[in-house]
């Protein structure tokens, strides 16, 4: 991605007075198609908008992700002046703000503006998909795999009492294979023709797997068959747009990976698809043709949202792929050195389809919770490496590794040699 200084400028400008003097990282070097994923020296200049603990290495950033410090400071200007102008400024100026906000981000993702609305976060969004999807009838059946997120496992299993319907659950094959998913979604839907309804999560906050989602996608189209889309991990972590999936119904973060506030997540739903999602029952009739009524949120945090475009302007200047690329280089710099370590399970293969920047490894035998809480704890105490352990499937609890965009090739040097040394 190339920024020339015209574009730095006006990137800028969108910023207000106090946030322009280091508002954007290090623009690209020119000429260059992108930063390079090993380049320490530039990723030390966009580390260096973030306010990171000192004494800490970070490696837990998938429960939200820290807002640049130029973010930031639009954030606490959005917040003074929500704050002081209150309902004057939103029964008069906020209504366009937060539309040209919508536009952004729907221009973003590449979809229309009138095909996505804001919730407060992914779980908010995708509970309104599924909870709100009336294509079913008694009888039919919900598909869902080991590796969804629990929430959402959990909306799939609310249907079984109010549409009727069956719930089928799947494992994924671990060790895990770009052809073996597809395979595994296929013999679920040949062996249970009655599922109508799939979830999908891009990227699992359990172990970091990606799955092809595009084709499972295609192939349960073919058969009759929708499917909902988790994406609350994988967009900013990921280099895609929406219509690389091919999916109808996405539920999204932009406070994890796009780096905005607290409190923002979006709900995506390809138009011509809108009616087979039922509108928010606090919303009253006419419905609008638009996204916007399947959701009823309330009074949120405007401000988050009015901060929005700060986040993408940081992002922007970075560039998707740069950035998507650092995260997977953080991850390789760890997880394929301890590959095949005896006693070490990493739990993404290295297919670079199949992960992003987050990975999940359990140490052989050490498959319970309180086994991994143990293992977090251990890392902390002894190492100052703060990592989080997931509880999941039965196939066990695992530790999950979660680089950032502020950490460098020193931290997974850490890492790695303090997993060498942990007992096992």
């Amino acid at each position: 991605m190339d920024l020339n200084r015209r574009q730095m400028l006006m990137a800028a400008a969108a910023l207000p007075v106090a946030g322009r003097a280091d508002a954007l990282p290090p623009p690209v070097r020119s000429g260059a198609a992108s930063a390079p994923p090993d380049d320490e020296a530039y990723w030390a200049g966009v580390a260096g908008h973030y306010d990171v603990v000192p004494g800490i290495t970070q490696l837990e950033n998938g429960n939200w992700g820290m807002m640049a410090k130029p973010v930031l400071r639009v954030y606490e200007a959005a917040i003074e002046r929500v704050n002081r102008e209150t309902s004057y400024y939103a029964r008069r100026g906020m209504g366009p703000d937060l539309i040209a906000v919508q536009k952004r981000v729907a221009a973003k993702l590449g979809v229309a503006p009138d095909e996505i609305a804001f919730t407060r976060n992914a779980t908010e969004a995708l509970k309104a998909l599924i909870g709100g999807y009336n294509g079913l009838r008694p009888g039919d059946a919900v598909l869902y795999a080991d590796l969804d997120y629990d929430s959402m496992q959990a909306c799939c299993d609310s249907l079984k009492m109010r549409r009727g319907v069956d719930i089928v659950r799947i494992a994924l094959p671990e060790p895990a294979t770009h052809q073996g998913l597809i395979d595994c979604y296929a013999a679920a839907l040949d062996a249970h023709p009655r599922v109508r309804l799939i979830l999908l999560t891009h990227l699992s906050h359990r172990t970091g797997l990606v799955i092809p989602v595009r084709e499972i996608i295609a192939m349960a189209r073919a058969r009759g068959v929708d499917a909902i889309v988790d994406a609350a991990h994988s967009w900013g972590q990921l280099d895609f747009a929406l219509p690389d999936l091919g999916a109808d119904f996405v539920g999204l973060n932009l406070h994890k990976w796009i780096g905005a506030p607290l409190g923002v997540g979006a709900l995506y739903i390809r138009r011509d698809k809108l009616e087979l999602i039922d509108p928010d029952m606090a919303n009253a009739p006419p419905f609008s043709p638009k996204a916007q009524s399947r959701v009823h949120t309330g009074t949120v945090d405007f401000a988050a949202q009015l901060s929005v475009p700060a986040a993408l302007d940081f992002q922007d200047a970075i560039g998707d792929a740069p950035r998507a690329g650092r995260l997977r280089h953080l991850r390789d710099l760890w997880a394929e050195p301890l590959r095949g370590v005896p006693g070490i399970e990493i739990l993404t293969p290295n297919d670079p389809r199949l992960h992003g920047g987050i990975t999940s490894f359990r140490l052989s035998g050490r498959t319970s919770e309180a086994d991994n809480i143990a293992i977090a704890k251990r890392l902390l105490d002894d190492h100052r490496i703060f990592t989080v352990h997931r509880s999941g499937p039965a196939r066990g609890a695992c530790v999950r590794v979660t680089p950032a965009l502020f950490n460098n090739a020193n931290d997974m040097a850490r890492l790695v040699a303090a997993l060498r040394d942990m007992p096992r």
